[in-house]
């Protein structure tokens, strides 16, 4: 099954960011200009959905000894994409993307450090969980992972072989029903019928929510954090945290020839006042003492914005890690979710 030209995406993509960087302008989480000092300079390479935290962090960066007249350049688009795009060529000092797949993938070029998630944080910078959204009102009356597949609901979800975020949707349907004590053969069938009531599979997680707010689909597959980003920018639509849902767990690294300022800007990222930061935008704090104040505009209940969840699947504890992950479910010969996506009649194009 080929899925797309992997090298002839990934150079289009360093073409067309670096063209875009070369015309930003110079802002605290933004992009510098291509005259700045590059030793001081922080390229950072992400997936779409972090890139208001990540400025809001930057913000904050730049008021301490560390970040002190610190530049930024960023890029951010679909994890994968983003992930290639730097395997081929593109600038990167720091680079955060939604499965750590993407980031392994710049261990096996040489350029990012083997031992890149050995802390406590084992390479985790972000945390947030898989959710329904759903039209005002919620017409179709959707609650459960049953709702998502009976005939006539229309779901938009990301496109896999380029988003992090179309991957633990994916996998989150898959894994709740073994959760609710199925068999593998009903969890693919389940994963079956899902993807045939899929309408739209955009290239991004942030792509995604902008085809479901234009009016497309009844259900959109999200992470928390989007809908209450959404919702901050005056473009809300309600949430459903169903009782099953999956941990999402987003990966951030420096790479091996970072500039200077690289590893404080990682430090300050897990920091208290970074994590902070991430709350404040959706994110669920990768540690439960952070301080955030206890309050988060946006969400479905602003003075609860992160309720425990029933049953929370991580990939680790129920799907095996992701070596087993990726060669089960996105192996472009015979993944069971491309299977499913492709005798949906979808592309992956």
């Amino acid at each position: 099954m080929q899925i797309r030209s992997r090298a002839a995406l990934a150079a289009a993509l360093v073409g067309a960011t670096l063209s875009g960087l070369a015309l930003s302008a110079c802002a605290p989480g933004g992009a510098s200009s291509s005259e700045e000092d590059d030793s001081n300079t922080i390229h950072i390479v992400g997936f779409a959905v972090p890139e208001a935290a990540n400025k809001n962090i930057a913000t904050e960066f730049d008021k301490t000894p560390e970040g002190e007249g610190v530049k930024f350049q960023t890029s951010y688009g679909p994890s994968g994409d983003q992930s290639r795009a730097v395997a081929a060529g593109l600038k990167a000092d720091y680079v955060h993307f939604s499965v750590p797949t993407d980031v392994t993938r710049l261990v096996d070029e040489g350029l990012v450090a083997d031992d890149w998630d050995a802390g406590d944080n084992k390479g985790v910078v972000s945390h947030s969980v898989v959710v329904f959204g759903v039209r005002d009102g919620n017409p179709k009356n959707i609650r459960t992972w049953d709702d998502l597949v009976k005939p006539g609901v229309e779901i938009v979800t990301p496109n896999p072989a380029s988003s992090g975020a179309a991957r633990w949707n994916a996998l989150a349907a898959y894994g709740q029903v073994i959760s609710d004590g199925g068999t593998e053969e009903e969890a693919t069938d389940y994963v079956n019928k899902f993807f045939k009531n899929v309408v739209s599979l955009p290239g991004s997680g942030r792509d995604a929510t902008t085809a479901f707010l234009g009016g497309t689909g009844d259900v959109l597959m999200a992470y928390e954090n989007e809908a209450i980003l959404a919702a901050q920018n005056d473009e809300g639509f309600e949430y459903v945290l169903p009782d099953t849902t999956l941990l999402i767990e987003n990966a951030g690294a420096i790479l091996e020839d970072a500039s200077e300022p690289s590893q404080a800007w990682l430090d300050f990222v897990l920091s208290d006042e970074g994590q902070k930061q991430f709350a404040l935008t959706g994110f669920r704090p990768i540690r439960d003492d952070v301080d955030y104040g206890g309050t988060v505009e946006g969400a479905a209940d602003p003075s609860n914005p992160f309720p425990d969840v029933k049953t929370l699947l991580t990939v680790d504890d129920d799907f095996g890690g992701w070596d087993e992950v990726s060669t089960k479910f996105f192996d472009e010969e015979n993944g069971l979710i491309f299977e499913a996506i492709l005798g949906a009649g979808l592309s992956l194009e």
